[in-house]
């Protein structure tokens, strides 16, 4: 029997891109160079529930990868490590991170999973979860929201080479008010944490939005390679900042944050300025700026201990 041949994450992201064009398998075998049933088989394995991604693909055949026979001890180890980490509050997607580094791989849905399962026999690990596992309903019509962005392109087609290693790949989103009373634009380039925020003057208003946008990155417009955010309202006039800025805007998939993970992070740092359930007009534009200068000067352990403005001004 002959061994199913495994893809490369290469090979994954190109299949990826081929079955959104509707491009047949077979022929996307013959373009792999490999057999029309390896591809059946690596769509079946490896998708999701909303299809195949090469994300999601990759984090499957790796997690996979770490069940085969012999490595049971290993896995024990493992998860008592994962456990540690959880108790200081760390989110699967950081223990996720900090374990590649190390060459250790885990899918985050697999930490999930281990919570889950404690959890059902009367563990307390899921109330070191930000969320405590709650599972919010999904509101009606969002999905369709991503059909009322004109000209919108998926995260999936994002180069593969925009993974956060290289300089000028960035994120976007909002922070709004509590009764929507408020919003501030935020901006952060991937590779260096280097944070950018604006307030909104008409809240989650397109056109200001997009105008922000291109005021705050226009500087370093040589160094935007691509742009990525939600699919909010407030970015319906992406096409505006393509044409200002030359780069591509790519928009994650619905609720799924993860894809853009480095401008929550950065959004949850400025909540220990600006906290939640507060009106936004309260804040001054001089406070917010503050805000955003003290950020690029903390000291990052991703960055050695540096800081972001360091580190972003010195790759410019």
């Amino acid at each position: 029997m002959l061994m199913y041949k495994q893809l490369t994450r290469e090979q994954r992201y190109t299949l990826d891109l081929l079955l959104k064009k509707n491009v047949k398998k077979i022929t996307i075998a013959e373009l792999l160079s490999v057999s029309p049933s390896t591809i059946t088989r690596e769509i079946k394995r490896n998708s999701g529930k909303r299809g195949y991604s090469y994300l999601l693909a990759q984090e499957m055949a790796e997690e996979r990868k770490e069940r085969l026979p012999g490595n049971r001890s290993i896995k024990e180890e493992l998860w008592s490590r994962v456990e540690k980490m959880l108790r200081e509050d760390w989110s699967p997607m950081q223990i996720r991170g900090v374990l590649a580094k190390e060459g250790i791989r885990i899918s985050h849905q697999s930490i999930y999973a281990h919570i889950e399962k404690d959890k059902r026999n009367g563990g307390d690990l899921y109330t070191h979860c930000r969320h405590k596992l709650k599972h919010r309903k999904r509101p009606v019509g969002v999905a369709a929201s991503c059909r009322n962005i004109p000209d919108r392109v998926s995260i999936g087609k994002r180069p593969i080479e925009a993974d956060g290693t290289r300089f000028g790949d960035w994120e976007l989103d909002t922070i709004v008010g509590k009764g929507n009373k408020g919003a501030i634009l935020t901006l952060t380039e991937r590779k260096t944490n280097f944070v950018l925020m604006e307030r909104l003057r008409h809240g989650k208003n397109a056109e200001e939005a997009a105008k922000v946008i291109v005021r705050l990155l226009l500087p370093y417009k040589k160094h935007v390679k691509t742009i990525t955010t939600d699919n909010g309202p407030e970015f319906t006039a992406h096409t505006y900042v393509t044409e200002k800025i030359k780069a591509p805007v790519f928009f994650a998939d619905p609720y799924s944050s993860w894809q853009k993970g480095s401008i929550e992070n950065a959004n949850k740092l400025i909540r220990q300025y600006i906290p939640k359930g507060v009106d936004l007009n309260v804040f001054p534009d001089e406070f917010i700026k503050s805000v955003q200068y003290k950020l690029n000067r903390r000291p990052r352990e991703k960055l050695d201990f540096s800081s972001p403005s360091k580190v972003f001004f010195n790759l410019l």
